[in-house]
């Protein structure tokens, strides 16, 4: 089977499975050959393995078969070598089968769990700003593998804020400086995975040595054991065992221990008695900073490709919440505009990323906003809300009325009730007034541009 019916079998897969369980599951299958009616698919590892087949198995072999009617059955090959576990790691073939095994030092035999790493994430390529230079300080000094100085190392914080970049980072440089070390970095998912198995098959005794025999346990995703009696008695005893014998843990998750619902406490306190490190939301500057690193790789791919600066800076005040749809906007303007053949404008970005840009809107309350108003022109909430009409009130009321309208979806009169009780003529009025200002009055301009950035960032 050639490539290009390998590749057409994937893009029917991906219309089948969906974008997210494609570029999961389903991309990372290398097609390898067909012999005796198998064919052979190379997989990452032992887990990714046992997931396709248990999930996708049957989708793969109707797909195949109707492709080449010799094929019968699937079978799948881990990679032959794998860097995060000792000893040497061998590949049998089997249908629906895996046998990705080391030896461990009383000579049984274990499979050795891994996640697969993305070559994008390194300290290289992680852009450090306020919100994250401290949990990028703690990532770098235990990739030194030097004594060890706070055990756990707990990062947490939202989707797309850098999490899994530097746990990845930190599996590249441990490999790069520390290859004596013996270093496992997998998902909690997959620890319970292997938990279950191992009890299903009576080799408990063989998944504690497995675990407890690692100078480095990386667990991201924490917050999925919680709720799972079973597997946190077992993750309580590896973290006590690994920490006991001075070796390091490092933990991710998306919120801080002690908020981790279901989490037992014995665990909670176990993970906060390290250092405990929150990845902030990005700001402004952060983002424009990753954007631009993101360009310098985008042009190796698509030279001929101009874009603006001013779009740089239009995606990193509109898309606020998440990196990875940052990254992947940009990562589509490029593609597109390789395809039209025009340099990515202001005007394109809007077109191109409609959806994207919609989906990424900051819901900002009328609250929020009048909030936000009353301090930065250093007068009370309640004095604006009010009835009294000075210009020291009713100028920055009308700032308020005016970001409500064109940030919020609120109608002009739920507005005006927000403001006391005001009649939606009076709304308007006051919307219409700033509009006219920001042309006339460069500070009422400066004031409204800098709430609005403040706001929506």
């Amino acid at each position: 089977m050639d490539t290009k019916i390998w590749s057409e079998l994937q893009d029917e897969l991906r219309e089948t499975v969906g974008e997210n369980h494609f570029s999961n599951w389903i991309a990372p299958l290398q097609f390898s050959k067909i012999e005796d009616g198998v064919a052979f698919i190379v997989v990452p590892n032992n887990f990714m393995g046992n997931y396709v087949s248990q999930n996708y198995g049957d989708l793969l072999l109707y797909h195949l078969s109707k492709r080449n009617t010799e094929i019968q059955r699937i079978a799948f090959q881990a990679i032959a070598k794998s860097q995060l576990g000792k000893g040497t790691v061998e590949t049998r073939s089997k249908s629906s089968n895996f046998s990705n095994v080391t030896t461990a030092q009383n000579g049984s035999v274990l499979e050795v769990p891994s996640a697969p790493l993305d070559e994008r994430f390194t300290f290289e390529n992680f852009v450090v700003g306020k919100p994250n230079e401290l949990a990028h300080a703690a990532a770098k000094r235990v990739a030194e593998a030097g004594p060890v100085t706070f055990n756990p190392l707990f990062l947490y914080g939202g989707v797309g804020l850098g999490k899994t970049h530097l746990m990845h980072a930190i599996v590249w440089e441990l490999q790069k400086k520390r290859k004596d070390l013996s270093v496992i970095y997998l998902s909690a998912e997959q620890f319970m995975y292997r938990f279950v198995q191992a009890l299903r098959d009576r080799k408990m005794m063989d998944f504690k040595q497995l675990f407890r025999s690692f100078d480095v346990l990386m667990v991201d995703d924490v917050q999925f054991i919680a709720g799972k009696d079973s597997t946190q008695e077992e993750f309580f005893h590896t973290f006590n065992a690994l920490v006991d014998q001075n070796k390091q843990i490092i933990i991710s998750a998306d919120q801080a221990p002690g908020e981790i619902k279901d989490l037992e406490d014995r665990i909670k306190s176990r993970l906060q008695c390290g250092l405990v490190v929150d990845l902030h939301p990005t700001t402004y500057e952060l983002r424009l900073g990753i954007l631009q690193s993101k360009v310098e790789q985008q042009r190796h791919h698509y030279p001929e490709i101009e874009i603006d600066q001013n779009v740089l800076e239009f995606l990193a005040l509109r898309i606020t919440t998440n990196v990875r749809v940052l990254e992947g906007a940009l990562t589509r303007l490029f593609a597109f505009a390789s395809l039209v053949t025009r340099p990515i404008t202001l005007e394109l970005a809007q077109d191109c990323l409609a959806d994207i840009l919609r989906s990424s809107e900051r819901k900002v309350t009328v609250e929020e906003i009048q909030r936000k108003v009353a301090e930065h022109y250093h007068i009370r909430l309640s004095d604006m809300i009010g009835p009294r009409r000075v210009r020291t009130y009713a100028r920055p009321r009308q700032v308020a009325m005016y970001l409500s309208k064109i940030l919020t979806n609120r109608s002009l009169p739920e507005i005006g009730r927000r403001f006391g009780g005001r009649d939606h003529t009076t709304v308007m009025h006051g919307v219409k007034r700033i509009e006219d200002l920001q042309v006339t009055d460069g500070q009422v301009a400066e004031d409204v541009e800098m709430l609005r950035r403040s706001l929506q960032s």
